[in-house]
């Protein structure tokens, strides 16, 4: 796969169809292959070049394997000098991205950690974002997008190293924290845990990832700002990220479009996707006719 220098790291990116310029960006441990293509064909199908690609430390991006492993307990408790970067410093990567891609003015969309990384963009960058949407997300307010304690145990509870315990792992995970109003498909769950751990399996970038979420402040009212047109989609049974995040996430930003959907946790099954990618395109829609 391609691999773009930008802000200083190599950032690998695919785009899938052609069209108006339209960024995909994933959570925490997300690898762009976690993006399903078929869900990236019907956003491209609707007239958009999709880019897909992994953010530092995941995937085929640069790892930051020089920097000490972060302490989360100290982070948790306000010490936050172990994080070797911010969500700001992610954001600053998707810029670079969008900038030598030559893609701006883009649509981004984000999901969880992603979700973050495009709300830090369009605050700091609003040049560059034609339209937002924020998927599954919250806005770094700590009182707002609680996950469960179950979650919470998945969420920090490092992952096996040995390939068939982390798909067992990985299972257990999508149990907790996936969409409960909706089928489990282990067998997709399975596949697609093997795949991203034999593209690339690195925890500790994981968690430097984990840090640099805990680390970064609250957004809330820089996310006032922020003038392009929002969508913020989020599911009522969101067991991660409290369905509460996606709603301060919409009432933060000027004017923006909240859609729930029931029975979604922490995962887009394939039930939703044609009614999150009409929400997209509606909003990419309004970016157009404002222009």
């Amino acid at each position: 796969m391609p691999s773009v220098h930008a802000n200083g790291i190599d950032l690998c990116d695919e785009t899938i169809g052609s069209g108006d310029p339209l960024l995909l960006v994933h959570g925490l441990g997300g690898q762009l292959i976690d993006w399903a293509d078929d869900l990236c064909r019907k956003i491209s199908d609707r007239g958009f070049a999709v880019t897909r690609y992994d953010n530092r430390d995941v995937g085929l991006s640069t790892k930051f394997d020089d920097k000490p492993r972060p302490d989360l307990a100290a982070i948790l408790s306000g010490d936050r000098s172990t994080a070797p970067y911010r969500v700001a410093d992610m954001a600053a990567d998707a810029a670079g991205l969008i900038e030598a891609l030559g893609l701006a003015p883009v649509h981004v969309v984000g999901v969880s950690m992603g979700g973050m990384i495009v709300q830090q963009l369009a605050i700091d960058r609003p040049d560059l974002v034609r339209s937002l949407c924020s998927i599954m997300s919250t806005t770094g307010d700590p009182s707002v997008g609680r996950p469960s304690d179950a979650a919470l145990q998945v969420l920090l509870t490092p992952p096996p190293t040995e390939r068939e315990a982390f798909c067992d792992r990985e299972v257990e995970t999508w149990k907790v924290i996936g969409s409960p109003g909706f089928p489990f498909d282990e067998a997709e769950v399975r596949r697609r845990a093997a795949a991203a751990f034999d593209r690339s399996f690195c925890p500790e970038g994981v968690a430097r990832q984990l840090a640099a979420i805990l680390a970064s402040p609250d957004r809330t009212e820089a996310l006032g700002s922020v003038h392009a047109p929002a969508l913020v989609i989020h599911g009522e049974d969101d067991a991660l990220i409290n369905v509460s995040g996606g709603r301060a996430t919409a009432a933060a930003i000027p004017g923006a479009e909240l859609l729930l959907i029931p029975g979604m946790g922490h995962s887009l099954p394939p039930e939703v996707w044609d009614q999150v990618v009409e929400a997209i395109v509606a909003n990419a829609t309004r970016a157009t006719a404002a222009a």
